[in-house]
């Protein structure tokens, strides 16, 4: 069920705003019965959608109780903490973060940075033996995905490594044994897709909202535990470079550190607009050296990442983890498995390419059978009307997101609905400008508006000064705002009846006129006006029963207390 993926839609919520398809860069939803839902073999999991909803529809899946499950077992569950926490609890020192870590069960607390260094040093050993070619970083699972599922022809491309975090938790298995459970937290969502693909690497990832959650359940603050280091902090040590991964240029500060190659080119660029940028034509880089390539998902690096609940500037965040590397030996790693992994097992989605012939079909679908009805104005969420009928013949998304098609269908059936009537209909501004009006006001005003119908059809902004003699009604009920206002008219030779209401207060009124002068209008307003004294004679009727009522039961009462009293004299 969606519910046990990583990101999933509470359908009920959606209110089918189509935000997400729109800031979807991979458009990675679809709409069904008006709900938006995530295509799962299309998504990377970069948390997007869940940040712009503007109901909250889209969810992320809580493993905490997984992990309250592994606590409850007495299981050694060790945390694998992701070096951003300091800029999600600024100035909370390693030894309170580990004990409050504690505070809820866990066995011990882990760098994951220290993952991140031996990726480094794996990562700088490669490029060091490559004699050119263009290698991208694999730590990002979102840009591994990305890649993988969008853009394979670049998947030979991908550093032929574990993930920072898939490193540690395969290190921290081997050190401290196959019985050993290892949890993450930190601000990435696609973590939990990792802890999905390796179970028996990673049991569950929380995120840093998950953390605040829990700790808000249990009335635990981390900031009240003591600072005094008096039991371990971090197992087996403290991090070094590795804590720099979570900001742009992050890794490749650790590269470049462990690595003897000079003619290496390294860049770094976040964010999945720039990323798709970068992956314009790469394959045609024909240069001789080695380009290497650290893409981050969220825009300035992990520090953005989905599952932090702390926002505030980027350029802080960054200093805040910089200022983390402490000037103190940092723990090497000792490991005698390897880290190395393929990506076949990521599939990438199915392109369809569709005909012109199918498109246009398609577009006809919602009113648009040439290229001036192509307006392309991203109200559906896709970038062009041509796209969005791509994801028709998909059935990702369906003819009522059109917004221009709605409009012109609720246009549509309003001009035929007021043709059809044959009462005249008026709507004006609050300039008494006329927004529309049907073929019988026209008739009702005279040959000469009839005549000015047929050339602006509705009348569209004809000053009903010039046209309605009577236009100080609608005066009346533009300022004071009164609804269903009903007046009996005289016009030349003809008797109308008027009904004017409003349709946006003080802005916006309307009116229905009937010629009273019709013989079906005469008929019916004879039998409503009959029927209207009727009903009122009835109820005067009614009235005077019930008082003729109450008098005689009051007179029967006080004729019978006097025969009562006079038979009491009597005996």
């Amino acid at each position: 069920m969606d519910v046990f993926k990583p990101v999933y839609t509470e359908q009920n919520d959606c209110q089918d705003c189509y935000k997400c398809i729109r800031e979807c860069k991979l458009k990675a939803i679809k709409v069904v019965n008006n709900s938006a839902q995530i295509l799962h073999d299309d998504c990377i999991y970069c948390g997007t959608c869940t940040l712009i909803c503007p109901v909250n529809a889209k969810k992320v899946r809580s493993d905490v109780n997984k992990v309250k499950g592994l606590l409850k077992r007495n299981q050694k569950v060790i945390v694998s903490l992701a070096p951003s926490f300091v800029t999600e609890f600024p100035n909370l020192s390693d030894v309170q973060i580990a004990a409050s870590l504690k505070s809820l069960g866990f066995a011990h607390v882990s760098e994951t940075a220290l993952g991140a260094q031996e990726v480094s040093k794996k990562v700088s050993e490669f490029i060091g033996k490559q004699d050119k070619g263009i290698y991208i970083s694999s730590a990002c699972p979102s840009v591994v995905e990305m890649i993988c599922k969008h853009y394979p022809k670049y998947k030979n491309y991908i550093t032929p490594f574990l993930s920072p975090l898939l490193t540690h938790s395969k290190y921290l298995k081997n050190r401290y044994g196959d019985d050993t459970h290892v949890v993450f937290i930190g601000p990435c969502i696609a973590k939990k897709a990792e802890s999905d693909q390796f179970p028996e690497l990673l049991d569950a990832a929380l995120t840093f909202s998950d953390l605040r959650k829990w700790f808000e359940e249990e009335n635990i603050d981390p900031y009240l535990f003591s600072e005094d280091e008096k039991e371990e902090v971090f197992v087996p040590g403290k991090a070094g470079r590795g804590v720099l991964y979570p900001i742009d240029g992050g890794m490749i500060m650790g590269v470049k550190n462990n690595t003897t190659a000079t003619d290496a080119v390294y860049m770094t660029f976040s964010g999945i607009t720039n990323i798709q940028s970068v992956l314009v034509d790469l394959d045609k880089y024909k240069k001789s050296n080695v380009m290497f390539l650290e893409l981050l998902a969220c825009d300035g690096g992990c520090v953005n990442g989905p599952g932090t609940s702390k926002s505030y500037s980027t350029a802080i965040k960054r200093l805040e983890v910089i200022n983390k590397l402490g000037k103190e030996q940092a723990y090497q790693l000792e490991t005698d498995f390897s880290i190395e992994r393929t990506f076949d097992s990521i599939l990438p989605i199915e392109r369809r390419e569709h005909a012109e012939s199918n498109i246009k079909e398609a577009l006809t679908m919602v009113g648009k059978y040439s290229d001036k009805d192509e307006i392309n104005c991203g109200g559906c969420g896709y970038n062009s009307c041509r796209e969005f009928a791509g994801a028709l013949l998909e059935d990702r998304s369906e003819p009522n997101m059109c917004v221009s098609y709605m409009r012109k269908i609720a246009h549509d059936k309003s001009s035929a609905l007021l043709r059809k009537i044959p009462s005249g209909v008026v709507i004006v501004n609050e300039q008494l400008k006329i927004i529309e009006a049907n073929l019988s006001f026209s008739r009702m005003m005279g040959a000469e508006i009839e005549q000015l119908y047929e050339t602006v059809p509705g009348l569209v902004d004809a000053d009903l000064h010039k046209i309605a003699p009577f236009y100080k009604l609608f005066s009346s009920a533009l300022s004071t705002g009164v609804d269903n206002l009903e007046k009996d008219i005289r016009f030349g030779n003809k008797m109308f009846h008027i009904t004017l209401f409003s349709i946006h207060k003080n802005k916006i009124v309307g009116a229905i006129l009937r010629d009273m002068s019709q013989p079906f209008i005469q008929r019916e307003e004879v039998i409503s006006r009959a029927k209207s004294v009727n009903q009122k004679n009835l109820e005067t009727v009614q009235k005077i029963a019930y008082l003729l009522g109450e008098n005689a039961s009051e007179t029967e009462e006080m004729l019978n207390s006097i025969v009562e009293f006079y038979s009491l004299s009597q005996d």
